[in-house]
């Protein structure tokens, strides 16, 4: 009796570790860690977000106040897209009722500017998972500002 509760407890220790897919590294080190593989540079925010300004578009920089016009493309470190703007769709958002990830970025842009934007889990959904977002998840946005009012 008493080996088949050790072996039944062996084997449910190692479903959970064969299940585990955490990375359990701090969120910057992920980052940075991507950056390296991908052969990437980004300039870091004193947030902690990353990005890299592709195309700085105008001198006018929209504010928190201001509606962004983009298109946008959503995925995770593994290239998974999780979320996108079709074709040449763009869409309209408030920018105070973005993620502060975007509230921190696209900023840094102005109208008809590109970034791309590495996000930490805590600029982005936090623990929260969304969609076919897994909770604690480091996001990366390839943002176009077409616009913004």
């Amino acid at each position: 009796m008493k080996l088949k509760y050790v072996l039944v407890m062996l084997l449910g220790i190692a479903l959970v570790a064969c299940n585990k897919e955490a990375d359990d590294r701090p969120d910057e080190e992920k980052i940075l860690d991507f950056l390296a593989e991908n052969n990437l540079t980004a300039d870091r925010h004193e947030s902690g977000l990353y990005y890299q300004i592709q195309t700085p578009g105008t001198s006018e920089r929209p504010e928190l106040t201001d509606s962004v016009t983009v298109r946008y493309k959503g995925s995770l470190l593994d290239g998974h897209v999780f979320d996108q703007t079709p074709g040449s769709s763009t869409v309209t958002f408030p920018l105070r009722n973005l993620i502060p990830a975007w509230q921190i970025g696209i900023p840094l842009v102005g109208k008809g500017g590109e970034v791309t934007l590495y996000c930490p889990s805590n600029l982005g959904y936090g623990n929260r998972a969304v969609g076919t977002i897994p909770a604690g998840s480091v996001l990366v946005f390839e943002i176009d500002l077409v616009d913004f009012r």
